[in-house]
């Protein structure tokens, strides 16, 4: 039988309130389990976890792996203005006229992530 992906694993300086921020971009939750100053919190979701684990060094270069996101109730461009009221930043800006591309965005601790289109975006 084949491995399993049972959580992507971001380090950061907060690990709380980093997951604190994902749970609301995910409409999730950080487990029962952790609380603010915990080493390490999660956020579980439908397609398994992201796990924040605190390390000291802070990030100093661009991601190797992100996550895509696919909004599933609202437009790309109106999860992009969601996701910056929850405190992500816009990095680069690949949307085109024509309803295609992505943005590039960051969370609070600069970890970099898209927004794609939605699948009712995808079918139009």
């Amino acid at each position: 039988m084949a491995s399993l992906v049972r959580h992507v694993t971001i380090d950061c300086s907060d690990a709380y309130t980093l997951a604190t921020f994902w749970a609301a971009v995910l409409d999730s939750k950080v487990s029962d389990d952790d609380e603010p100053g915990d080493p390490e919190a999660l956020v579980a979701t439908a397609g398994g976890g992201l796990l924040f684990i605190q390390v000291p060094e802070k990030k100093s270069v661009k991601n190797r792996v992100h996550l895509d996101l696919q909004p599933q109730d609202r437009s790309r461009d109106e999860e992009v203005e969601r996701l910056l009221a929850l405190g992500a930043t816009l990095v680069d800006d690949h949307r085109k006229p024509d309803g295609t591309g992505w943005a590039l965005m960051a969370d609070p601790e600069g970890n970099e992530f898209c927004v794609e289109r939605s699948a009712a975006e995808r079918g139009a």
